[in-house]
């Protein structure tokens, strides 16, 4: 006779099975072909399993002919997807966010050339943000905390997310993806843990104007007790994913 414990176990193997399945079917075939496509480099999908770029671009809802401004892009691991999603119809704004005070952060691996050709390089300071205007979606992961570090001023926050709410259009949407910190900490940890309180995410573009649209859990990690800096849980970190909308339609 199966114990008790064993049929709960497979009873919750059968519902995060049918949870996943559900997730991956509701992923659609141009975001399948961004992330297969062949010109992605090997780095890149070796940190697929931890980033699921395929569920994290499906809530984000981008999709062919948008235009979207992705906020320090970084290495341009989700530039190489936004690009491909987005297809000849659509742009994708890389906008290099420049710091105050010179980073001492190493340098990572020089980034492979970019087969697309909808990309449009910007730089700006933080304190001068001035995006594309009528944009469908701005973008930004992993790096939301890093605005509130020395090394950018810090950033005033308000005045930041007021400039990505003019850039939407009406109905836009601003994509945040980025390392959780205890609940209560603020900004407490973003220089030393990397991390920020997404409560304060929160209140943050409420004041800007942002309506809270939704968030996801397919980048939660249980096993993380955020008190690790995130560069030793080599993408193992618990994150948010969160979506806020522009008023409007």
């Amino acid at each position: 006779m199966r114990s008790l414990f064993g049929a709960a176990a497979v009873a919750l193997g059968a519902v995060l099975s049918v949870s996943h399945a559900a997730d991956s079917a509701k992923v659609p075939a141009y975001v399948t072909a961004a992330v297969a496509e062949p010109t992605r480099p090997d780095r890149d999908r070796q940190r697929d399993a931890d980033r699921k770029p395929d569920l994290v671009l499906s809530f984000a809802g981008v999709k062919p002919g948008d235009s979207v401004g992705e906020l320090l892009p970084g290495g341009g691991y989700y530039t190489r997807l936004l690009c491909q999603v987005v297809g000849v119809t659509g742009r994708v704004y890389t906008i290099r966010v420049l710091p105050v005070v010179a980073s001492n952060r190493p340098p990572g691996p020089d980034d492979p050339k970019n087969p697309c050709t909808n990309l449009i390089p910007l730089s700006q300071g933080a304190a001068e943000l001035n995006l594309p205007t009528g944009l469908d979606v701005v973008w930004t992961s992993e790096n939301y905390h890093d605005l509130h570090n020395r090394n950018f001023g810090p950033a005033d926050m308000k005045a930041f997310d007021t400039a990505v709410f003019r850039a939407l259009k009406p109905g836009g949407v601003f994509i945040i993806e980025d390392h959780a910190a205890q609940t209560g900490s603020g900004a407490r940890d973003t220089e030393t843990l990397h991390r920020i309180d997404p409560e304060l995410v929160k209140q943050e573009l409420a004041s800007a104007g942002f309506e809270f649209a939704g968030s996801s859990e397919v980048l939660k990690s249980a096993d993380d007790p955020m008190t690790d800096k995130v560069f030793e849980l080599k993408g193992k970190s618990n994150k948010m994913l969160f979506k806020f909308r522009k008023p409007g339609k």
